[in-house]
């Protein structure tokens, strides 16, 4: 029986599928590299030694995805595949509605037909909105204040409505938190190509001189040093939590939500440092106006899936730093492009 993992090429996705193959999963990967470079799929062979699937597919065209369902025996979906920005999202709202809202039925429609019961949807922080407080606890009021969280929001809506339809489904909706980091071989990470949507690629490219200074969206916030405050997890961290979730599922569980999370709090400015201090490069930055859909603060409470799931993010934000450096500085370009 095979994982199906959508967008498995991507930041995320790539690192995730490394943390499958090394638990002797069978994969297969659908991603249309929209957000992501061919080389990916070579440097997780590198990584991880062995070999899986892959399909050159965009998940809005549904006879295509089909292909995938039909010529694989899948048994569970994780499912990545989406666009991600939050600022790109409030200028480009009907685009982040049409793509990640009809590629997520598409993967549920194909589900039901094929009769694949569990399910690990890639959900976001910004589902909670401006907290009225932190920690965030899962059971936290849901509201969104961009359409990119929108749409995850409407995604989560959806799959609770489908699982209250049927009993047999197993879903796990995890609710990242900030990504960063990069695998410790520095061969797959973020892609610093590009415009950034995160702040960790801004800050990398600052330290190899690609950018002349980092520009600090907002020193006016209600939090210590004015930037906002977020919880930073580490990107394998963040991938052995979909392994987890996965586990969890073949228990027949139903419907479960977990944030994955460190549950501390950094600031913009408390990253800066950080990445200083292991990359002994010296970030310039300055402080500009803050950015449409941002809020102060955001970290979590990963005591259910501490509990639940038996995970527990394991890097600090030295580590997180000093992975990052070693991925940019490896891989000052990006990936290289090439056509498969």
């Amino acid at each position: 029986m095979g994982v199906l993992v959508n967008g498995g090429a991507g930041y995320i996705g790539s690192h995730t599928v490394v943390e499958l193959l090394e638990e002797n999963h069978d994969v297969i990967i659908v991603d249309n590299f929209s957000n992501s470079d061919p080389i990916v799929l070579d440097r997780i062979k590198e990584i991880s030694g062995k070999d899986f699937k892959f399909y050159k597919v965009d998940i809005t065209d549904i006879e295509a995805l089909e292909k995938v369902f039909k010529e694989n025996n899948i048994d569970s979906v994780i499912h990545f595949a989406a666009y991600k920005a939050v600022g790109e999202s409030v200028a480009k709202p009907l685009e982040y509605y049409s793509n990640n809202l009809i590629n997520t039925l598409n993967v549920l429609n194909l589900m039901r037909k094929y009769n694949v019961k569990d399910f690990v949807f890639s959900s976001s922080a910004t589902v909670y909105g401006d907290p009225e407080s932190c920690p965030i606890f899962e059971d936290f009021p849901l509201s969104t204040t961009n359409p990119y969280g929108a749409t995850k929001l409407m995604i989560e809506d959806m799959i609770r409505d489908i699982c209250k339809a049927d009993d047999s489904l197993n879903v796990a909706i995890l609710r990242y938190f900030n990504p960063v980091g990069a695998h410790i071989s520095g061969l797959i990470g973020e892609e610093p190509n590009g415009i950034p949507n995160n702040l960790m690629p801004y800050i990398t490219k600052v330290a190899v001189g690609k950018l002349e200074k980092l520009s600090v969206f907002g020193g006016d916030y209600n939090t210590p040093d004015g930037t906002g405050v977020r919880d930073y997890i580490h990107v394998v961290d963040l991938a052995k939590g979909h392994i987890k979730a996965l586990d969890k599922l073949k228990s027949n569980c139903g419907l479960v939500t977990y944030n994955l999370g460190t549950g501390n709090g950094y600031s913009v400015l408390d990253i800066v440092k950080a990445f200083s201090l292991a990359s002994g490069k010296e970030i310039p930055y300055e402080i500009v106006e803050r950015r449409p859909g941002d809020i102060a603060m955001c970290y979590a409470d990963t005591s259910k899936a501490n509990s639940e799931l038996g995970w527990k993010a394991e890097f600090d934000i030295s580590r997180m730093c000093e992975d990052s450096w070693r991925w940019q500085s490896n891989n000052p370009n990006g990936y290289v492009n090439y056509d498969m």
